[in-house]
């Protein structure tokens, strides 16, 4: 049984309209130091379904584990930018354009397993939901915050490499369900 639209899904059609001129896929430049990869993803509802009309926000270090962030206080490296944005299509379908960021120092004083940090904004949220995504391959065992997500839970967060093309890796999204994505409370 289906139910009407309801006011929370406010997201909607309107996202295309307001936000689609922010969009920033390419983080860097040809000539930007650090592993180039692309990364492609899908965003799910809690049923399985694309969802046409969410937003992707990535926020990351540099090859060197540099935020760009006044607190920082080192320079992040010429030609990357750290922030990117792409709204969903219509099969829901994402990507970035970016470099495989460095490790950075975690709360607990220890280094963090290579990471981006996520926000979705999707149809049906009063704020968007905030997650990550890992590597597949990186030493996760270190990383503080991937440690307290349940052992069957981690695998949401990370990211496989395409088989079929090279530094491509392949992430979805699944806002709910049986293979829900991990998302944490900032």
């Amino acid at each position: 049984m289906r139910h009407g639209l309801t006011p929370s899904q406010t997201v909607g059609p309107y996202l295309h309209i307001g936000f689609d001129w922010l969009s920033t896929t390419q983080l860097v430049s040809a000539d930007t130091p650090g592993e180039h990869v692309l990364i492609e993803g899908q965003l799910l509802d809690a049923e399985a379904i694309a969802v046409p009309d969410g937003l992707i926000e990535i926020w990351q270090a540099d090859a060197q584990g540099v935020y760009g962030h006044a607190e920082d206080g080192r320079s992040q490296t010429k030609g990357f930018q750290g922030f990117g944005r792409c709204a969903t299509d219509a099969d829901g379908r994402f990507h970035f354009s970016t470099i495989k960021p460095g490790r950075v120092i975690g709360v607990n004083g220890g280094l963090q397993a290579p990471h981006i940090v996520v926000n979705v904004f999707a149809r049906g949220l009063l704020k968007q939901v905030v997650t990550r995504i890992y590597f597949s391959g990186d030493a996760h065992d270190e990383d503080f915050v991937l440690q307290q997500v349940p052992a069957a839970r981690r695998d949401t967060l990370i990211a496989k490499p395409d088989p079929h093309r090279e530094r491509c890796f392949q992430w979805q999204i699944a806002l709910g369900g049986s293979n829900e994505t991990v998302f944490f409370e900032i």
